[in-house]
């Protein structure tokens, strides 16, 4: 087997290890063989923007998991904080996401991130443009009431005798006057590599409501404290969960009561590698709200003379996403989108084929409990932007129905697959790790068979604290057929049943896997 291997091959090695009679071996399935991941479902979307990122992944010969990831984050950047799922009960979930891909160096990046999030730069400056009348008026209007106070402040402090204390009480009311008006910020939607404190700031000027969209992935060394020396990562945990926000100003506390922060980052698998590698992040859960995408470059398999987008379909993407933006832009109190009895069923349904998934022991999303874990309301937020996708004009007017909820499953399925795979290379799959851990012990000891207790005596405690923790890790080696196991049989019907014993596979004894 080799790292190219196929899922196909893979299951036929297992299969032909199994039949193997006793004493042969076949040869050891390699413990980093990773699973060929599904392409992007494009077709989930609306055609529209179905058409556009199909259109803009064939002239920029990138994986469609770029444009179609990214074209998630434009919808939660056009819909964040404006826009709310309401599930059951009391429970909603905002429409913003945090998205990263993963892709090597030369796979212009930069072009995909150009084409995709145009449109809301365009709507940014319409929404400055709308807005400069209304700052201008704010102003001025502020200025003179401070003016009028700064008057009315004098006037008192020179006054004497029985009109000073209403004097004094004028002056009062104008100075609380003043305090109370405020000048609108200039309409942001968009941030790049900004810091922590910037990006807070950014959110409550904004009434909550931003994105932070990169084509590089600076962002995380940033967060990890690059400028401050510290990890400051306050602001992105509370900005996808809509927890309420201090943002801490020189004259003034604010408090950002739903702040909605989306994010869309394009990396390099490095980077991944070395963020996982943070503790920090791992522990406070910012690793757990992004969802993933591992696509396979396409760098030497690229056409030298691509189709470019039609204009149509690039015209139509650009006047959907700015009409969408604007259209939301105003909410102050945020749109809710009610789910049909069909759609509710969907998620309920989806629901319970993942909870069981989510066990520690034996649950295939296990070991990335913190992300599987949000997975349900992710998916419905999915299902917001899907929705919000397909029904441009008044779509907080309909239901989110059956077929979009399926749609949103579906891509909650792609990440997922690529999630397992990325959080394997972050070093998240314990039972991997400890694995291979177990690989060198064995090879060590050079055994031809090795009894559990043997075997245990021999391994770290701080990887294997007790046996429970060993049997995971046996057992996928016996998968990928390193190892057998033989139970002896009972000598009788009291006490405790015989311990297993490990045969080795000769390759693992001599070193050579």
């Amino acid at each position: 087997m080799t790292p190219d291997s196929t899922d196909e091959d893979l299951r036929e090695a297992l299969a032909l290890g199994a039949e193997t009679v006793p004493g042969t071996w076949s040869e050891p399935v390699p413990l980093s063989h990773r699973p060929e991941l599904p392409g992007f479902p494009t077709h989930v979307f609306p055609d529209w923007l179905a058409q556009y990122v199909t259109a803009v992944a064939e002239e920029t010969q990138t994986p469609p998991d770029l444009a179609g990831a990214l074209a998630l984050s434009v919808l939660a950047a056009a819909a964040g904080g404006c826009t709310v799922v309401q599930v059951r009960g009391r429970w909603r979930e905002p429409t913003n996401l945090f998205v990263v891909v993963a892709l090597g160096p030369a796979n212009r990046k930069s072009a995909v991130f150009s084409a995709m999030t145009g449109p809301l730069y365009e709507a940014e400056k319409l929404l400055v443009v709308e807005a400069a009348g209304r700052i201008v008026e704010a102003e001025l209007t502020a200025k003179m009431a401070q003016e009028a106070a700064d008057k009315a402040a004098a006037k008192a402090a020179s006054a004497d005798g029985p009109e000073k204390d209403g004097l004094v009480a004028e002056a009062v009311g104008l100075a609380q006057t003043a305090e109370s008006l405020t000048v609108p910020a200039r309409p942001r939607l968009l941030a790049d590599d900004a810091t922590p404190e910037v990006i807070a700031t950014l959110l409550a000027e904004q009434g909550g409501r931003l994105a932070v969209m990169s084509a590089e992935g600076g962002i995380f060394g940033i967060i990890a404290g690059r400028y401050s020396g510290t990890a400051n990562m306050e602001v992105f945990l509370k900005g996808h969960a809509g927890d309420r926000l201090r943002v801490d100003r020189r004259s003034r506390e604010e408090y950002v009561d739903a702040p909605a922060l989306t994010m869309g980052l394009a990396v390099q698998p490095a980077v991944l590698e070395d963020i996982g590698k943070n503790r920090g992040f791992d522990g406070r859960g910012l690793l757990a709200r992004f969802l993933y995408a591992l696509p396979e470059s396409l760098v030497g398999y690229r056409k030298i003379s691509p189709d470019p987008v039609p204009e149509p379909v690039a015209a139509r993407y650009e006047h959907n996403v700015t009409t969408l933006t604007l259209s939301l832009a105003a909410w102050t109190d945020p749109a809710v989108l009610q789910l049909t009895t069909e759609a509710d069923g969907a998620l309920k349904t989806f629901e319970h084929r993942i909870e069981p998934q989510l066990r520690a022991k034996g649950g295939r999303l296990g070991h990335v409990g913190k992300w599987a874990g949000k997975l349900i309301g992710v998916t419905a937020r999915i299902a917001g932007l899907l929705h919000l996708a397909e029904h441009l004009d008044g779509a907080y007017g309909k239901p989110v129905s059956d077929a979009t909820m399926t749609a949103a499953i579906e891509l909650a399925e792609y990440f997922t697959d690529h999630a397992l795979t990325v959080f394997d290379l972050m070093g998240a799959d314990a039972t991997q790790a400890r694995a291979r851990a177990l690989v060198e012990v064995l090879a060590a000891n050079g055994w031809e068979s090795v009894s559990r207790r043997d075997l245990f005596a021999k391994l770290s405690r701080s990887e294997f604290p007790t046996v429970a923790d060993l049997e995971p890790a046996v057992a996928l080696l016996e998968e990928h057929g390193y190892l057998r196991i033989e139970t002896p049989p009972r000598s009788g019907k009291r006490g405790r049943p015989p311990a297993p014993r490990y045969h080795i596979h000769p390759q693992v004894r001599e070193g050579q896997v």
